[in-house]
């Protein structure tokens, strides 16, 4: 189901496309990609949504910077000094996080308006990023399908070409509170979280990796085993499945109070986990925990992280499946 959900001040429409499968219903909006709501049943089977968000446009565009359910690009997280260089070519960016650029930088693809196509069991989002957007070589042409499996399993598969050499990272930015998405009651701290990620990248004091990939033994980046997520992470976890061709399970999330279980897998190789400790009023900290399937953060100034480099007539492609039960 397609409806109007708003309209943005120069007078463009805002559609949202309603998923239903298995008891699972998901909301996303065609402005960012958003994923407005995710509405799972608790192991009692009442029903409740499990992600931050806003029940009006003007909420979305009243607060930004925190990334609420969006689609973030041309490349997601930060890239360092907000430039990189490609092919001896430096190129600079927006830089929205000082000194950093930030998820795309100031316009990036979460303050888009995307073109809406329903396919079976879902909806498939596109639009064409020209040459030079943000400072991003190449024109890109984007789209990203959100499908409902047989299960309720919420996929988000994104492919991107481009007619000429550029970097690519996109990723969703939902923050899960699988208690329930009332602000200001941090029941996301409380949650149980279980990565199969032996390593993690060590960042500086602007959160912009060393370089290193440093063991999680010892350290407070350790979730091998199941642990409660409590709050200050915004830090890249690197998953021992490294770069795969489909989704392969990688995590878990899991509320004691409701019994929903949140399962995420992914093609990617790792995991930004941030527990909203800077988000606005009336969210306090670990309202919810994003869990961000991407490539590391400054992939494009790191030779030693996997490539983010996409060429000319080649083909983005990456897959995350969100699944849902209750125990």
């Amino acid at each position: 189901m397609n409806q109007l959900f708003g309209t943005l001040p120069d007078g463009t429409e805002v559609h949202r496309c309603t998923l239903e499968r298995a008891g699972v219903r998901v909301r996303v909006l065609s402005y960012g990609g958003i994923v407005q709501s995710v509405e799972v049943p608790d192991r009692e089977g009442r029903t409740a949504g499990v992600v931050l968000g806003f029940d009006s446009l003007d909420g979305y565009l009243d607060c930004p910077a925190p990334y609420f359910g969006a689609l973030v690009g041309r490349y997601a997280n930060r890239i360092g000094g907000a430039r990189f260089t490609l092919d001896g070519r430096t190129y600079v960016l927006a830089a929205n996080n000082p000194p950093n650029s930030l998820h795309g930088g100031e316009h990036g693809f979460d303050k888009r308006v995307w073109a809406v196509e329903e396919i079976e069991h879902g909806v498939r989002l596109s639009r064409v990023s020209p040459d030079g957007e943000e400072g991003f070589p190449g024109r890109l042409e984007v789209s990203a399908a959100y499908t409902l499996d047989a299960d309720g399993t919420l996929r988000i598969a994104y492919e991107a070409v481009t007619d000429a050499a550029t970097v690519v990272n996109l990723t969703n930015h939902s923050y899960w509170n699988l208690a329930g998405a009332a602000a200001g009651t941090g029941g996301a701290a409380g949650h149980e979280l279980s990565l199969a990620a032996g390593r993690y990248t060590p960042v500086d004091a602007d959160l912009i990796p060393t370089g290193e990939e440093a063991a999680v033994d010892g350290t407070r980046f350790d979730f091998r085993a199941a642990r409660k997520v409590g709050t200050g992470y915004d830090h890249n976890l690197v998953l021992d499945k490294g770069v795969t061709g489909v989704a392969e399970p990688v995590a878990e999330l899991y509320d004691p109070s409701s019994g929903r279980v949140l399962t995420v897998a992914t093609t990617e190789p790792g995991v930004q986990v941030y527990t909203g400790d800077h988000l606005p009023a009336p969210f306090v900290a670990g309202d919810g925990v994003a869990l961000e399937t991407q490539h590391y953060p400054d992939s494009p100034n790191r030779p030693s992280f996997p490539s983010v480099r996409l060429g000319a007539g080649q083909t983005y492609r990456s897959e995350t499946a969100y699944g849902f039960a209750t125990r």
